[in-house]
């Protein structure tokens, strides 16, 4: 079982409060990503419920049970972190068996455990080697290896992928999340990477300076964005955010259109605005729109539209897509 529940958790440090007050469920089995910018608590959140920093006031429990006050032991948690933190003289099958061992583990039990657990990370061809001789995403593979084995009720990944390229990040999100699908097993993840989360997450919690602006699956926030905060962080590229008169024709303090609502045409339409860079990206081209009404828009097209630098173009909303805020940045 992996239910986690956080009640009134606060956390800070002598005056600085980084966490002011959270409330949060996690249900057993949810893949859930905490998503923020750099800053807004979401590591000293996943380190909270670890047990690796002491919580100020509130309870965290596991399956009902409060660990508030317990060492990260006693909780059943594996984490696994930005660095590999492997040890460069063991082999991969030892760097796997490392907790089992220390845990005391009989030898056909560690044999055991570090053979299933290779087998579902595709390291069996790996397990004498050192991680000097591994790819980065074979180390990290590694990491997660040595999680397995201890067959936590929940693995919490800090920021797991920021030491890969593109590529490999890419390669290493499927994955993690095809990993989730085998196990079954609770899954807290952190992440700056909006993509990370749209594509990973059962659930996101979007955080920022250590509050909840909301929770919901990818498509909920992308969809129906609570405020303006969540509005402009969900969604690649940002939705196009416009306030002022021309956000008050639509009825609203502030209005937002995501760049793949936006039709373009050479011939007519809403906005008259001149093409600024264009970056082809194959099957997309995005597009810098400046405009005299909104500024610069950013449109998504398609990939295939023959359109350059100093263009004009005509720029339409999806009226069924418009998203409206009030003064407040809340959600009409």
């Amino acid at each position: 079982m992996g239910n986690i529940t956080l009640r009134n958790v606060r956390k800070a440090f002598g005056n600085v409060v980084i966490i002011p007050d959270i409330n949060l469920d996690i249900e057993d089995g949810e893949f859930v990503v905490f998503v923020g910018p750099s800053g807004c608590g979401k590591s000293t959140l996943l380190r909270l419920i670890a047990g690796l920093e002491d919580t100020t006031s509130g309870t965290i429990s596991i399956d009902g049970r409060d660990v508030t006050g317990e060492a990260p032991a006693k909780r059943k948690l594996a984490m696994v972190f930005q660095s590999y933190a492997l040890y460069p003289h063991m082999t991969v099958a030892k760097n796997i068996a490392f907790p089992l061992k220390m845990a005391g583990e009989d030898k056909a039990t560690i044999e055991r455990k570090v053979a299933d657990a290779a087998r579902v990370l595709n390291l069996t061809d790996y397990l004498e080697r050192r991680p000097g001789q591994l790819s980065g995403g074979q180390r990290q593979r590694v990491a997660i290896g040595r999680a397995i084995v201890r067959q936590p009720s929940a693995f919490l990944f800090d920021e797991p992928l920021s030491n890969l390229d593109a590529a490999l990040r890419g390669t290493m999100r499927l994955e993690i999340s095809e990993l989730h699908f085998q196990l079954k097993t609770t899954m807290i993840y952190v992440t700056h990477d909006q993509i990370e989360a749209m594509t990973m997450a059962d659930k996101i919690v979007v955080l920022n300076a250590g509050n909840i602006e909301q929770v919901g699956s990818p498509m909920e926030l992308y969809n129906a964005p609570r405020n303006l905060f969540v509005a402009g962080f969900i969604g690649s590229p940002k939705m196009n955010l416009i306030d002022g008169p021309p956000a008050e024709k639509f009825g609203a303090h502030t209005v937002g259109f995501r760049p793949e609502h936006i039709a373009i045409s050479t011939t007519e339409g809403t906005w008259k605005g001149t093409v600024g860079v264009a970056e082809h990206l194959g099957s997309d081209t995005f597009l810098h729109v400046h405009t005299d009404d909104l500024g610069t828009v950013n449109v998504r097209a398609s990939g295939e539209m023959k359109i350059n630098h100093g263009d004009t173009v005509w720029l339409t909303p999806d009226p069924a897509r418009i998203y409206r805020f009030d003064a407040a940045g809340l959600a009409i």
